[in-house]
């Protein structure tokens, strides 16, 4: 007798590109936020099989702070060109010139917050009405606060008391003139389940997703790596390590963990294990208590 049980993967997907099918249905000019990390690389990747054997129905959008780690942005071009999609690009600098933004001063100066501010312009300048994120409840407890679909109101704010209910996989995306919605597809999938997902399907990474050697040093408490936008001060010690990145963004705030984890059966051996959350490493996280629910009710993704 056949076999119907779907394996828990198999459900996530499903899931996934039900949410991705409903948000192409639902919203007249959605986007896809694309930061060349690993959940937007798996959203993207899951857009395209759910729209296949037709391109994705909306454009990669990548919020762009020019303080990208180099194989990040190498991957991007590469993977847009694979998957065949439409990419647009809201600058960090372009707000900064223009002077929507100040860009922060002193060793711990990032660009991180800026992006929303860039991100708002860029979904105002291109009406996007709905903006697929990659976010996933098990990352952060402000994100575990997020519906699928999460309105947003006309200045882009996020309230977390003000969400529509969503029973029985039926999604509420009326919204009034200036308002829009991110939509998170990879909501109820786990860091595990992210990496299982890639193996399976085989999805290309970028390469600093696994070990490789790398000038660090250590600054409260998240192993950042030294770059052209980042430098460590005098008394903090350069060293040459082994490492990799678990979860990928600004390069200023961006914290590596020491491994040895060369490839996908060794990273899911290594997360299996862990004890800290992946965005533990990031330094922009550990501003405050709230950080991350603060930036997302300025309209953070």
């Amino acid at each position: 007798m056949p076999n119907y049980q779907l394996s828990h993967l198999d459900q996530l997907e499903a899931e996934a590109i039900f949410i991705l099918r409903e948000t192409a249905a639902q919203f007249e000019n959605p986007a896809l936020l694309f930061s060349g990390g690993k959940d937007s690389i798996v959203m993207a990747w899951l857009a395209r099989k759910a729209f296949w054997p037709a391109r994705m129905p909306f454009p990669l959008v990548h919020i762009d702070t020019g303080h990208n780690f180099e194989e990040t942005m190498t991957y991007r071009d590469e993977f847009v060109e694979l998957i065949r999609a439409t990419l647009v690009v809201g600058s960090v600098q372009e707000s900064i010139d223009t002077g929507r933004v100040v860009e922060e001063k002193g060793p711990n100066a990032s660009r991180n917050k800026l992006q929303t501010v860039t991100l708002l312009d860029t979904i105002e300048k291109n009406q996007y009405d709905a903006c697929l994120g990659g976010g996933r409840r098990d990352e952060e407890k402000a994100r575990a606060k997020e519906r699928f679909f999460s309105h947003r109101d006309d200045f882009g704010q996020w309230d977390p008391k003000n969400q529509r209910p969503e029973l029985w996989n039926l999604f509420n995306g009326r919204k009034n003139p200036g308002e829009h919605f991110r939509v998170f597809p990879l909501s109820n999938f786990t860091e595990m389940d992210i990496w299982m997902y890639i193996k399976r399907e085989n999805i290309p990474l970028p390469s600093i997703y696994f070990s490789h050697e790398r000038e660090v040093f250590e600054r409260n408490g998240s192993l950042l790596a030294v770059t052209e936008f980042l430098k460590a001060q005098d008394h903090e010690p350069v060293e040459k390590k082994i490492v990799r990145f678990r979860t990928i963004g600004d390069a200023t705030c961006t914290g590596a963990v020491e491994s040895k984890a060369a490839d996908l059966d060794e990273v899911i051996a290594e997360v299996a294990a862990a004890r800290q959350t992946e965005r533990g490493t990031r330094s922009d996280d550990k501003r405050s208590e709230t950080a991350m629910e603060d930036r997302k009710k300025e309209g953070y993704f």
